[in-house]
């Protein structure tokens, strides 16, 4: 018998909150299929990671992403330039040289 799954996710999206409800089924070998709809929202494609947290009477599905996505579509928190960047690199490898 195949069970129904409530699937929810919020992601942020410019000034306002982005949110997707869908129905999915779970099939043979719980195996839970990623709608068409979620999978692009959250930038998701085959082989990628996930993390499911189980509670009582529900679970949590989220992305775990890559250092590299991260740096291309994370939150950027601070600018700097390839110039900065190679100084620092630099200036780190003399002191590690020492």
């Amino acid at each position: 018998m195949l069970e129904s799954l409530l699937i929810s996710n919020r992601r942020l999206v410019s000034d306002g909150l982005m949110s997707l409800t869908v129905r999915a089924r779970v099939g043979k070998k719980r195996i839970l299929v990623i709608p068409k709809r979620v999978a692009e929202l959250l930038g998701l494609s085959e082989g990628s990671m996930v993390k499911i947290a189980a509670f009582k009477d529900r679970m949590i599905i989220e992305p775990i992403r890559e250092a590299v996505w991260l740096s291309i579509h994370g939150e950027k928190v601070a600018r700097i330039t390839l110039e900065e960047f190679e100084g620092e690199s630099i200036e780190r490898q003399k002191e590690y040289g020492e």
